[in-house]
């Protein structure tokens, strides 16, 4: 199959087959193989299942709802097979499969344990043979949290059983959506096998992952956050409720990092009868199978010291495997330190050791629950029950990066980590994840950053400061280049409350996710640059006036329909009987690129905020997240829960039903100027001695000069002496990306030639905000401008997102 070829482009939702309410996949086994030459990935994945104990209860199918998926109507012999045989459907997109067998997990010899067990705590009657395998399934399953260790252990052997001599091999047929599994003559699903192997491998072509090439022009591969999720990587159920918890051997070249979302600092092992390496992740909190992630390439972590020669010598020289280096000489191992993970750093841009002593005042929000709680979710190693949890600020973290960028993260992104991380346990509480790796990943990145369980991507576009060729720096300019970088570290990291410990249970609830990350970002980074109660103010209302630009920008340019937050609104959460559903425009090319759930989700919360105070509305999310961590949401139990809390709310005309009306099931925004409340004192910039009447100009702050930008671009005409003037004085190719973004539309808008090289920089480096930049260059109708456009298209197609391209190919050819 070809991309989305087969989509109607008059249907853009996205299916989700995999019939959740009959059975659920509770841990993968994941033994996959990474081919950077050939663009594949070959392997197997073990699916552990469990029968739900009744099918639909609680998620009856609205009204509307899909039905279940049937096979390809032209496949004669799958229709009329077994067709009344039980049916697995699995999520799965641009796979090849090969084979589909049930495992003998009774030839597991320490499974044996389990079902003496059984045996034990029931009435002694011996498990029949052919339903052995089923008890011991379920027995392992069932095993306490405590015993972790132990269950992974049994998983693992588990994964490499024989396929099960009984009953034959499994049938199986895929269709454009889905992988569906049966057996031949069993028509319950108690009766369906309960360990699957299923030997696959993936499609150059496949949109859960990207292969490419990193800024040094390396092969790499990695999960992108496609819109199709992860079914082209392994077979999966992917509709939220099937919380799983996975772990994974990846095998790659040598020379090549991997990194994955799990709980361990994984350590290589060399196989040298390959010439690979093989690297092993877990995780023992189930999530979504969506949120899995995978990163292969030549990385290089960053350090808190790095010489000159470490940063300039080419990965390819190193010995890897060398276990130690000899006295003097420079250690070229790429995983150096793989096995120290940076707590603190003594180059800390950011003080965060006062922080710890930060109390909420109870005067102010008193009755709003206490620390004497009980975890509601289902058993996993929680780490709120873990008292050593509740104290520490900072998580072990690695910054990663390929070699020609690695100074730069070293020095602007790796020093803002521990302040940033201290900063969101302060407003948050407990990190839900043990560790994280922060990567730079490579140009054609279509955001600029993505959170996942214990991994963030950044785009490069984050990192501030000068053009190619302009030479290292030794330091961070300040202030002003962290802007950028520092609230969007914050943004990702405030996903791993929102978004990851707590997920929608409704996919097209993104506001869930996005919404509050927006809102939070603001609080943690101010927090995290220690700024005074008024500087924090000021930046709030700044960033508050530039994000109602936008989002009122945004709302005059796209389809109504699409600027709804809760789009399935009264039927939100519900399925049909087998559990499949449809995400509505998640297939939709522009909506990838919209941010009106971002923006207003934000100012949803916002408006809340105003009316309980900040300081106890950020009390009641760490109330929120205590009771919700380790579970999926959906908007009313946000709301429900805040108006219990706050009764006083509903005298203010504020209930669920309002709510929903003004802000989440209906297009546009309410009428909110009289609550943003922006004063004449934004964009003044920080308070500074007085120096008589010189003014610094480059001390303007990166929003401040966004807005000043955003502000020229209303002008109806500017002469090419002050586009150069504004040029000059606020250095401006050297600037932000957010910066730089404005700017480029100022040239493009007057057609000053004099810059395209800062546009055409831009379209190439920049790729993560510079899609509606080629529309901006081809509405102008000039032909310099749609000849600039079609020559950076042509530069940077091959290594562009699938959907950025899409959308950029609709504009420009």
């Amino acid at each position: 199959m070809d991309g989305d070829g087969d989509v109607d482009p008059g249907r853009d939702d996205l299916p989700l087959r995999a019939n959740t309410n009959h059975i659920l996949v509770r841990h993968y086994v994941l033994d996959l193989d990474i081919h950077l030459q050939t663009k594949i990935i070959t392997g197997t994945v073990v699916l552990f299942l469990e029968p739900c104990q009744v099918a639909g209860d609680g998620n009856g199918a609205g009204e509307g709802a899909p039905t279940p998926p049937q096979p390809s109507q032209t496949d004669d012999s799958w229709e009329d097979e077994s067709h009344r045989d039980f049916t697995l459907v699995l999520d799965c997109c641009d796979l090849t499969v090969s084979k589909v067998e049930e495992l003998d997990v009774t030839s597991v010899s320490d499974m044996q344990g389990l079902l003496k067990e059984v045996k034990g705590e029931g009435s002694g009657v011996e498990p029949q043979p052919d339903s052995q395998s089923a008890v011991l399934i379920q027995r392992l399953i069932s095993l306490p949290s405590t015993q972790w260790k132990k269950q992974h252990h049994l998983y693992f052997q588990c994964s490499h059983a024989p396929a099960s001599e009984g009953g034959g091999p499994l049938i199986f047929h895929t269709d454009r959506w889905s992988l569906q599994v049966r057996k031949r003559g069993v028509r319950t699903l108690q009766e369906f096998p309960r360990a699957l192997r299923v030997c696959y491998e993936t499609k150059p072509e496949g949109g859960s992952v990207r292969w490419t090439k990193d800024q040094d022009n390396r092969s790499c591969v990695y999960t992108a956050g496609s819109p199709i999720n992860n079914r082209a990587l392994f077979p999966c159920q992917e509709p939220p409720v099937a919380m799983s918890t996975w772990q994974a051997q990846v095998r790659a070249p040598r020379e090549c990092v991997v990194l994955l979302s799990g709980e361990n600092h994984a350590q290589p092992t060399y196989l040298h009868h390959t010439g690979l390496s093989s690297w092993d992740y877990y995780v023992t909190m189930p999530m979504p199978a969506s949120t899995f992630t995978l990163a292969v390439g030549c990385w290089r972590q960053a350090t808190a010291q790095l010489s000159t020669a470490q940063l300039t010598l080419p990965v390819q020289g190193t010995r890897a495997g060398a276990s130690h280096t000899h006295a003097g000489s420079l250690d070229l191992n790429p995983f150096t330190n793989m096995d120290h993970p940076v707590i603190t750093s003594p180059q800390s841009t950011l003080v965060y050791s006062g922080l710890k002593d930060e109390k909420h005042s109870e005067s102010d929000c008193s009755g709003l629950g206490d620390d004497n709680f009980t975890c509601c979710h289902a058993d996993y190693p929680c780490p709120f029950t873990d008292p050593s949890a509740w104290s520490q600020e900072v998580v072990p973290h690695r910054m990663f990066a390929p070699p020609s960028l690695l100074q730069k993260a070293q020095v602007q992104i790796l020093p803002l980590l521990p302040g940033c991380l201290a900063a969101a346990h302060a407003t948050l509480g407990v990190h839900p994840f043990p560790r994280l790796d922060v990567l730079i990943v490579p140009a054609g990145f279509s955001s600029l950053g993505m959170a996942s369980p214990h991994i963030i991507f950044l785009s490069q576009s984050v990192l501030c400061g000068e053009r190619e060729g302009d030479g290292a720096r030794d330091g961070v300019g300040g202030e002003r280049d962290l802007s950028l970088c520092g609230s969007r570290l914050c943004h990702e990291l405030s996903h791993s409350w929102f978004g990851l410990a707590i997920g929608a249970r409704d996919w097209t609830e993104e506001w869930i996710s996005e919404g509050f990350a927006t809102y939070l970002e603001d609080i943690i980074w101010a927090r995290a640059q220690q700024l005074s109660s008024e500087e924090t103010e000021e930046q709030s209302k700044l960033k508050a006036l530039l994000r109602w630009r936008r989002l009122s920008d945004e709302l005059q340019n796209s389809e109504e329909q699409l600027q709804i937050l809760r789009p399935n609104m009264e039927s939100t959460g519900q399925v049909s009987e087998s559990g499949s559903s449809l995400v509505k425009h998640a297939l939709n090319p522009e909506k990838t690129f919209m941010q009106v759930h971002y923006l207003k989700g934000y100012f949803l919360l916002r408006f809340l905020a105003s009316k309980v105070g900040q300081e106890c509305f950020l009390h009641f999310f760490r109330l929120f997240v205590k009771k919700y961590h380790g579970q999926l949401i959906l908007s009313q139990d946000f709301l429900q829960m805040l108006l219990e809390t706050f009764p006083d709310m509903e005298g203010q005309g504020l209930n669920l039903e309002a709510i929903y009306a003004d802000w989440l099931d209906r297009p546009g925004i309410p009428k909110v100027a009289k609550w943003i409340g922006l004063s004449p004192s934004v964009g003044k910039g920080r308070k500074r001695k007085k120096a008589g009447l010189k003014v610094n100009f480059k001390e303007v702050m990166p929003e401040q000069l966004v807005l000043l930008l955003e502000l020229l671009l209303e002008e109806a005409e500017l002469s090419v002496t002050s586009l150069r003037t504004i040029k000059r004085t606020y250095d401006l190719q050297k600037q932000d990306a957010e910066v730089r973004h404005r700017w480029c539309e100022l040239v493009v808008k007057h057609k000053y030639a004099q810059a395209y090289g800062d546009v055409e920089h831009f379209l190439i480096h920049d790729q993560a905000m510079g899609v509606y930049l080629y529309g901006e260059l081809m509405v102008q109708e000039d032909s310099r401008q749609q000849a600039l456009a079609r020559r950076c298209l042509s530069l940077v197609q091959n290594e562009m997102d699938q959907s950025a391209r899409r959308v950029v190919e609709e504009m420009v050819l």
